[in-house]
């Protein structure tokens, strides 16, 4: 699979996408908390709705599928993760930026299911059990990897870069999905 056009690009997106989520819901709270200072209560409120915006937004996806293919899905939740980055990052009140949370969630919702279900598509049937499987393996690393990253950023007391990981991890997945988009042979 490391020979596939893409396979790469692939592999960077899941591992983007994974540490993103990951680190929005378990450092989300503590940024809140440190950089806003909002109460420990709101801010766990806040985190909840961010895992609500990915659930709601992969119910509606659901719908939205009939409609559009996976890789406008995916392009509208980049967007939308874009949006909530920007919204964490501008010096607002904590009332006003606690919302780019929610479209953070929102906008994932469509990313992890979207890139899986374009695999066959991108990479073609034969090889997509493998890439697939790679993907996966990425992702988790991803997940490992980037949430302890951060964290000791955030015991350094950087804990006010949040925002900015989390647009690095969007910018991330923007390119390398897009990049698989322009090298992988489409297959149908």
């Amino acid at each position: 699979v490391l020979k596939l056009p893409g396979a790469i690009l692939a592999w960077l997106a899941f591992f983007c996408y994974c540490g993103a989520e990951l680190t929005a819901g378990l450092w989300g709270s503590s940024y809140l908390v440190k950089a806003k200072g909002i109460s420990a209560d709101t801010a766990a409120r806040w985190i909840s709705l961010f895992y609500m915006g990915i659930t709601l937004g992969r119910f509606l996806c659901g719908f939205l599928a009939v409609r559009f293919k996976n890789r406008s899905l995916v392009r509208l939740g980049l967007v939308i993760c874009l949006a909530g980055c920007l919204l964490l990052l501008l010096p607002l009140p904590a009332a006003a930026s606690m919302p780019g949370f929610v479209l953070f969630g929102l906008g994932c919702a469509p990313v992890f299911p979207g890139l899986l279900h374009e695999t066959p598509v991108r990479f073609g049937r034969e090889a997509s059990q493998a890439m697939m499987g790679t993907q996966m393996a990425f992702g988790y690393i991803g997940s490992t990897i980037l949430p302890p990253l951060f964290g000791l950023a955030a015991s350094g007391g950087f804990i006010s870069l949040f925002p900015w990981f989390l647009l690095l991890l969007t910018g991330g997945m923007i390119l390398s999905s897009e990049g698989v988009d322009l090298r992988a042979v489409r297959r149908q």
